[in-house]
């Protein structure tokens, strides 16, 4: 599946409208070489002329690789690996890592046992 790209002339989102600390997250993920791309949320609030309570990152980054460009960071979640990354003033911008599989999908063993296994995707 190819992603579409819509060209800025064509939406009303503007680097302007987006938190300066999630567009921080995004060029440094972005200079040491990793995709990354605003999600959920504070998309659809900039598409629809809303101001986003928060901003959320995905990237091709693993979890580890994040904390390391992110002094101010810790990995959270047992199952599905999130990074949330700090700012001043309590500010928090939770960066996922793109997966092939849903969090929800499990692999159970023959002994009933859940097996974690880290699915990593591609956006």
């Amino acid at each position: 599946m190819t992603p579409t790209v819509i060209p800025r002339a064509e939406h009303p989102i503007s680097r302007k409208r987006i938190d300066e600390d999630a567009l921080k997250v995004l060029y440094r993920l972005h200079h040491h070489g990793f995709l990354a791309y605003l999600v959920g949320g504070s998309v659809r609030d900039l598409i629809l002329g809303k101001t986003p309570k928060d901003f959320d990152v995905a990237t091709n980054a693993h979890p580890h690789e994040i904390c390391l460009l992110f002094k101010n960071s810790r990995i959270i979640g047992r199952r599905f690996r999130l990074v949330q990354v700090f700012f001043k003033g309590g500010k928090v911008i939770e960066v996922s890592t793109c997966r092939s599989h849903s969090e929800f999908e499990e692999t159970v063993t023959e002994d009933g046992k859940i097996v974690r296994t880290d699915s990593f995707g591609t956006p």
